[in-house]
């Protein structure tokens, strides 16, 4: 995955989603003591930024690969995207879930017309998908593959259209596939930009594969189930070593802190792994000067009011 598959992937999916919005925010900005803009990319089709990755990857199926059918395995965001962009391009789909996945998050998916399949845990999900494979179904990874997330690097290319003055970016990580589209396509335009990367404490796949050198598995205990990856991949992993500054890990507490400041300032509800950009922000604000242009992308706002009033 480069910047050429990343371009590409704008034009193929342009027609099927939005351009969402750059701006900024003068509060923050005061706040920080710099000039800091929200990529409102909660406002995407399904409410987050992997729309981006699904039609990308769906668009680039032959149609007999359409026609057998889409399965994934999502507790979350990506779960609605392939749902929604396998519906809109007329495609059968097949979500697999864990039995823990927030029941918006479910009905979601239902309603953007894929069938579900609840499984006692995620492990227990991924270990279905060989037999979905099986009946001939194209199997969507949320992170670890290059049409994937060229998709997710697009939102870049709009940041750096918008903004060409652009310095610093601050990127949500989960699996890594939106935080390596995002590095890849920023570097490769503007290699003196800076990409930040974040993650919340007890879903640090990424945090702790950098200190291993090597991928590996933790354990889930964090309320930003948006970033709730067991693991980030070997590709991720690797471009997370060549193009992020650093991983910022932030408490869930700060994290839901953010959260209703954002609400109160910018007037949108975020899930915790897009407002833990604004906790980072704060932490690494020494590294800003008056005159930087920092983006906290806003990931995504698939968050239930009743697990918001739960987290206050």
């Amino acid at each position: 995955m480069d910047i050429t598959d990343i371009r590409q992937a704008q034009e193929r999916i342009k027609p099927y989603l939005k351009r969402t919005p750059l701006e900024r925010s003068e509060t923050i900005s005061g706040r920080l003591g710099t000039n800091v803009f929200a990529k409102y990319e909660l406002y995407q089709k399904t409410g987050s930024f992997k729309a981006r990755g699904a039609f990308n990857k769906l668009l680039s199926l032959t149609d007999e690969q359409r026609g057998r059918g889409i399965v994934a395995v999502s507790g979350g965001n990506h779960a609605q995207a392939v749902a929604y962009a396998s519906t809109a391009l007329g495609l059968e789909s097949v979500i697999v879930m864990p039995e823990s996945t927030p029941e918006n998050y479910v009905e979601a998916t239902l309603a953007y017309g894929a069938k579900v399949d609840l499984q006692p845990s995620i492990a227990a999900a991924f270990e279905v998908i060989e037999d979905y494979q099986s009946k001939g179904m194209t199997f969507v990874h949320p992170f670890d593959d290059p049409l994937v997330m060229a998709g997710q690097g697009t939102l870049a290319l709009e940041i750096l259209e918008d903004l060409p003055e652009t310095t610093d970016v601050i990127v949500s990580i989960g699996g890594g596939g939106l935080a390596g589209g995002v590095a890849t396509a920023i570097k490769s335009v503007k290699p003196d930009a800076r990409v930040w990367g974040v993650e919340t404490v007890g879903a640090d796949a990424m945090t702790q594969a950098l200190e291993a050198g090597h991928p590996v598995k933790v354990e889930i205990t964090s309320i930003a189930k948006t970033l709730a990856a067991p693991a980030v991949s070997e590709t991720t992993l690797a471009l997370a070593q060549k193009y992020i500054e650093s991983v910022t890990l932030i408490p869930d507490a700060e994290a839901v802190r953010e959260i209703a400041y954002i609400a109160e300032r910018l007037k949108v509800l975020t899930e915790p792994a897009a407002s833990c950009t604004l906790a980072a922000a704060e932490k690494l604000r020494d590294n800003f000067s008056p005159d930087s242009n920092v983006v906290l992308i806003l990931c995504g706002g698939n968050q239930s009011v009743k697990d918001l009033c739960g987290h206050l």
